[in-house]
């Protein structure tokens, strides 16, 4: 089984996310929206992807229960099975999974206790 097959997103903290977004746009040509800026490509396969770069307001809770200025996304191929391994060795594993139609989210806690959002994106072919 594969686990982690990309970067999905970085997401950090920020006083002032649209400042932010602003001064990446501006100086570094990021094409910013509400959420930050997605990159995209294709895979292997041909299939189109993406990775998300977004600034969260200072005192979101998104990242709890991680005390951390950062999350990191990574994109997975089969999230269930995977969080049922994570589980078995012993990761501590937050018991839900949401499912949107871009994907399925779960989220574990490494040992520095970072909160690490995994995605099982649903990419599609190029036309």
């Amino acid at each position: 089984m594969k686990r982690v097959t990309g970067i999905g997103g970085i997401f950090f903290k920020s006083t002032d996310p649209k400042k932010t977004k602003d001064w990446y746009k501006n100086h570094l040509g990021l094409n910013t929206d509400e959420y930050g800026c997605t990159f995209w490509w294709k895979d292997e396969e041909d299939n189109k992807c993406s990775t998300q770069w977004s600034p969260f307001a200072k005192d979101t809770s998104y990242f709890e229960p991680s005390k951390k200025e950062f999350m990191m996304n990574f994109r997975v191929d089969d999230l269930v099975t995977l969080m049922e391994t994570l589980k078995e060795e012993g990761v501590t594993v937050i018991d839900k999974i949401e499912e949107y139609d871009y994907g399925k989210f779960g989220w574990i806690i490494d040992p520095e206790g970072n909160k690490i959002e995994l995605w099982e994106p649903v990419d599609a072919p190029f036309l």
